[in-house]
């Protein structure tokens, strides 16, 4: 799919949710950084560091929101949108350039968000997941040809979304920080739009 970005150095600052100046996520950027020096390398350290050490509050079965960058390492669990956010924090502190990106899905159901991460290396923009593997989840990080946890086939309701955002979306944010419970938030109404 062909993704619709800006300049990629408008993917490296921060904000108030991707983090890229909070003191623990500076650290694990350096930390990763330290052991994996090449860009694509270090990419993938992060990305995997982030799928697999931070829970995803349904598989953790774990009510607490969390949306910032730093929320999410503290807490060490977030919805896919909160894994976004720190992952695209991490990397960008590195200087790698990354955005958010969002996939609209449907289980049957009303269509919701589903939120993950462009990076830009190899001179072009490539879409990772982050949201954590489980039975019948395999994200992997991949140049070139992409594997999500959840790949839009003809047939399965879903929609990619060829933005790629520098900031998390208005909507997300909203939805994240209006609700008490994240469990509670995927039963009743994950944002349908960005």
């Amino acid at each position: 799919m062909q993704l619709i970005a800006g300049e990629p150095s408008d993917y490296l600052g921060g904000d108030v949710v991707v983090e890229v100046d909070h003191p623990a996520v500076r650290a694990l950027s350096d930390e990763l950084r330290a052991a994996h020096p090449d860009d694509v390398d270090f990419t993938r350290a992060a990305f995997e560091w982030v799928r697999d050490r931070i829970r995803h509050s349904v598989d953790a079965q774990d009510p607490r929101i969390t949306v910032t960058a730093g929320e999410v390492l503290s807490a060490g669990v977030g919805l896919c949108y909160a894994k976004s956010h720190l992952l695209a924090a991490v990397v960008r502190a590195a200087g790698v350039p990354a955005g958010l990106c969002y996939q609209q899905l449907s289980d049957g159901g009303e269509p919701f968000l589903h939120g993950l991460v462009a990076v830009y290396l190899a001179g072009g923009w490539h879409r990772q997941d982050p949201r954590g593997n489980r039975a019948g989840i395999d994200a992997q990080f991949r140049l070139g040809r992409e594997q999500l946890a959840y790949p839009v086939t003809e047939g399965s309701g879903g929609l990619d979304l060829a933005e790629v955002h520098v900031h998390p979306s208005p909507t997300v944010i909203t939805a994240l920080r209006g609700a008490r419970d994240a469990l509670e938030l995927c039963r009743t109404g994950l944002p349908a739009t960005p």
